[in-house]
């Protein structure tokens, strides 16, 4: 739930929580559905202490990238209204960020209610390069508040308004979600258990660059799969046919499995692919070898051998961290490499080892797939925020709290 102590007696407070409620919507304004609310479920229990102890709760957050003003298809309305379910309360919700009707709804808060702000980048102010810019937004966040709980960990990599600045103005906390967050990223960094296996998909190797650097020192094995492993096999000199490549990542990916090897850390590749004529041809999905890509396939997954494979690797490590579907997961034809890594964790879970779903795409592949989040040792909201602080970076919206 967090710790408040630093705040004082909070009951009766306007305390502004920075949550993160970016969640995937399909439609928009009203109508809007929420396809996926498992960032809404997480936000839940540090509202909820705050609720509980009394305080008068503000609530701030994104939805999407609008571009510094209203945008009805990115308004927070349908999530306000899915955040009171889950609450058991109802929740007001204010038209802008700052505004009139935030200053009202603010101002009609009993102690124990909660307030959803409108989406907070429908000021150009939250994503300011400009400090005095993001600055003179983050005070007029700060008028409506007398203390900050930042608690949305998708965004702590970022130097925002509502992140950042605000921070500085008013008494601050860290919310339960950001510090479960903290306490799991410091076991997978400082003190992992062994075997550490490290899984990594998704489309581009580049935005995994930072990752594969920083933990080739600290993994035991490192297994790639998704879009990212046509790089390794064009690296090993492989066809890869039409399949996503990054020439450019080519000699960094070289030099990666140099080092692996020199470091005793195994890079495990998939031996075998599931390829396609074309993207979305579910119907021509076919197992080739890895090193027998045809010049005219895309591949889509892992094969069924290198899941079998991948799964043992996983199943037997005490700790995992997993960032990047193996595949199109969100196509049946293309989804088994995925979730065979998906259950593997399961397993690593069930021995009472720590298993890590690393936020983003491989969230909501697990979830997709029919997995319950309880299956995991953890299920990250920040797959971004995850990944910088394995890369070894400082994340602004921790260092200014810590400060």
């Amino acid at each position: 739930m967090g710790d408040f102590a630093g705040l004082g007696e909070v009951r009766g407070k306007r305390v502004l929580v920075r949550s993160d409620l970016n969640v995937p919507l399909k439609g928009e304004g009203a109508s809007a559905a929420i396809t996926d609310d498992g960032r809404i479920r997480a936000s839940v229990p540090t509202i909820q202490a705050l609720a509980g102890a009394g305080a008068r709760v503000v609530v701030t957050a994104h939805l999407g990238r609008p571009d510094g003003a209203p945008d009805a298809k990115y308004s927070l309305a349908p999530v306000a209204a899915r955040l009171g379910e889950l609450l058991g309360a109802p929740v007001a919700f204010a038209s802008d960020t700052v505004g009139a009707s935030a200053q009202e709804t603010v101002a009609g808060l009993a102690d124990g209610q909660v307030a959803l702000l409108e989406n907070v980048r429908f000021n150009a102010g939250e994503t300011s390069k400009n400090d005095a810019v993001r600055g003179a937004f983050a005070a007029e966040l700060a008028s409506l508040a007398d203390a900050f709980v930042s608690d949305g960990f998708g965004v702590v990599h970022r130097k925002q308004a509502s992140v950042y600045d605000v921070a500085q103005l008013l008494p601050h906390a860290m919310g339960g979600l950001v510090q479960t967050e903290i306490d799991v990223l410091r076991r997978l960094t400082d003190t992992p258990e062994r075997p550490y296996a490290v899984v990594l998909g998704g489309s581009k190797v580049s935005d995994k660059l930072g990752v594969i650097d920083n933990l080739l020192g600290k993994a035991d094995t490192l297994l790639i799969g998704g879009g990212m492993v046509f790089t390794f096999l064009k690296a090993q000199g492989h066809e890869v046919g039409t399949s996503l490549l990054e020439e450019d990542q080519i000699p960094t990916v070289l030099e990666y499995l140099e080092r692996a090897n020199a470091n005793g850390v195994e890079i495990v590749l998939p031996t075998d692919i599931v390829v396609a004529d074309s993207f979305g041809d579910e119907a021509s999905a076919r197992v080739v070898a890895a090193d027998q890509i045809p010049a005219d396939s895309l591949g889509l997954d892992i094969g069924p051998e290198s899941g079998q494979a991948f799964a043992a690797v996983v199943s037997k490590a005490r700790t995992v961290f997993w960032n990047g579907p193996m595949g199109v997961f969100e196509q049946a034809a293309f989804a088994e490499g995925t979730r065979a890594v998906a259950k593997a964790l399961t397993v690593v879970t069930q021995a009472g080892g720590l298993s890590v779903v690393g936020g983003g795409d491989s969230a909501a592949a697990v979830r997709a797939l029919g997995f319950e989040d309880d299956q995991f040792g953890h299920i990250s909201t920040g797959g971004g925020a995850s990944l910088e602080y394995l890369e070894g970076k400082e994340l602004p919206g921790i260092t200014v709290l810590e400060g």
